[in-house]
């Protein structure tokens, strides 16, 4: 009796050995991109996050809070999810929503910007649950759809080529190293131009290094403070945005790549993520798509069915992100700009190409998908809605117009 029960107990042991290696990430590729992902998330967007919680009167501890539950809640829900699925699934912040959030916190206190989080998320909690989510996914064309995710990136490079004009030392250094890569080894293309550009930007004394506290980070509770005025003028725009305007393309980027997740099941698992988290600072929680294209492409894994190890690396580094939230954030500001837009551009360039045929393949909608791309690559913004929204809106119109 006692051997049955031991070779059992030897057999559930190595079965749970199995199920971690296969989760586990297994090749240097997987961190790379993983890493890659959560810094180029992190670095662009650090800063309005911080600038959204100042807004809110948010103390010191309290934005190190902000940074906590939403590296460790970025982190959990990545893993979980590509684990579940078994696709490359990297949720993120809405960087759209904490745009939002600078312009409409002011004079708000973080008592009532908590309780707008919370409406927020159950109403995209709500739009999962429902199906309502994925009924506006099911009525946009696939080209449209394409546009949208190209005029996204395309600003991107466009920001990247810019620096051409105002360092273009560090551009053409990372460039050429890009392209000479992309001959021999492209899986290491963007890991020379990273390295090559750091090293060029410590040489010229580019980074400015502050002094950074090693310490753990702390979740601080704060309890809501519900306003009605807010939460139809701030939370109901705060979730339209995060739907429309981040999980639209989040699902368009798995779609370029071959995958057909559940939509209404992962945009439920997002606001459940942003219900739990909302005390403590995390505004919104919704799919990645300018990052989540990095840890899709081949030169990060070959193997479709393997891409879900990338983002668990990144989830990793979203967990390592969170519970340093204080040094990480601090560190991550210290990189100049350029560094990072060139970087991104450069690890996204791609995906865009991808995107861009895609969108422009079919004549029948070739035009709406332009006007797509056009608008969203304008950075318009009206009414606190970014031009990701209006790029989608002025796509559907049009398609119904020139076929009505």
């Amino acid at each position: 009796m006692s051997n049955l029960k031991s070779t059992a107990q030897a057999e559930s042991q190595a079965s749970l050995r199995a199920r971690f290696l296969a989760l586990w990430p297994n090749r240097g590729s997987h961190w790379l991109a993983g890493f890659m992902a959560v810094l180029v998330g992190y670095s662009s967007a650090a800063a309005i996050i911080i600038q959204a919680a100042q807004a809110a009167g948010a103390s010191a501890a309290e934005i190190n809070s902000w940074f906590w539950v939403l590296g460790v809640g970025m982190g959990l829900s990545t893993i979980l999810l590509s684990w579940r699925y078994r696709m490359p699934i990297l949720t993120a912040w809405s960087t759209p929503g904490a745009a939002l959030l600078v312009v409409s916190l002011d004079g708000v206190s973080s008592a009532q910007a908590v309780a707008i989080f919370l409406v927020s998320s159950a109403l995209i909690t709500l739009a999962g649950v429902s199906g309502a989510f994925r009924w506006l996914v099911k009525h946009i064309p696939v080209a449209i759809s394409a546009g949208l995710l190209a005029g996204i990136l395309l600003q991107f490079g466009l920001k990247a080529a810019a620096y051409f004009q105002h360092s273009q030392v560090l551009f053409l250094l990372m460039l050429g190293a890009y392209l000479l890569l992309q001959r021999v080894r492209p899986k290491l293309a963007v890991l020379a131009a990273m390295l090559l550009g750091l090293g060029y930007c410590i040489m010229q004394q580019q980074l400015q290094w502050p002094a950074v506290a090693w310490q753990w980070a702390m979740p601080v509770w704060l309890t809501p403070s519900f306003e009605p005025h807010l939460l139809l003028g701030v939370a109901l725009p705060l979730a339209l945005v995060t739907l429309v305007s981040q999980n639209v393309p989040g699902f368009a980027v798995l779609a370029a790549h071959g995958y057909q997740p559940p939509q209404s099941a992962l945009v439920t698992s997002t606001g459940i993520v942003g219900l739990l988290s909302a005390p403590f600072g995390g505004f919104a929680f919704n799919l990645a798509a300018i990052t989540a294209a990095i840890c899709m492409q081949d030169e990060a894994e070959a193997d479709p069915r393997q891409r879900y190890r990338v983002c668990v690396a990144a989830g990793l580094a979203y967990l390592l992100m969170g519970l340093l939230a204080a040094a990480m954030v601090t560190l991550l500001l210290a990189l100049p700009a350029s560094y990072i837009t060139i970087l991104a551009g450069l690890a996204l360039l791609p995906t865009l190409a991808n995107s861009m045929a895609a969108a422009l393949q079919t004549e029948a909608t070739r035009t709406a998908a332009l006007l797509t791309l056009l608008v969203t690559a304008s950075g318009v913004q009206l009414w606190s809605l970014n031009s990701a929204f209006w790029g989608l809106l002025v796509g559907l119109v049009s398609a119904r117009l020139i076929h009505r």
